[in-house]
């Protein structure tokens, strides 16, 4: 499994309601039992225009998969290759 970090453009995302990021998060979820066990979805964090993704995958293409059978935008999917904290200055 690889970690990977997805960008989607959704303008006025970080003014949607509870509700609307609620019914984001449950369709979410609806794909990825649809999809199975390979795709996992770790966080999200919301910003003005857009939400910033982080899910556990095989490859890059199921994240595109889980983007589309969503409808979300996946306008980057990056692989993370590497993690730095605090704890990294050590």
């Amino acid at each position: 499994m690889h970690r990977y970090i997805i960008e989607r453009d959704i303008q006025g995302a970080g003014a949607m309601s509870p509700q609307d990021l609620r019914e984001i998060s449950q369709k979410s979820c609806d794909v990825l039992r649809q999809m199975g066990p390979q795709v996992q979805w770790i966080q999200s964090r919301v910003t003005a225009d857009k939400i910033y993704c982080e899910y556990l995958a095989p490859d890059a293409d199921s994240i595109r998969e889980h983007a589309r059978l969503g409808g979300f935008p996946a306008n980057a999917v990056n692989q993370v290759v590497a993690t730095i904290d605090p704890t990294t200055a050590g």
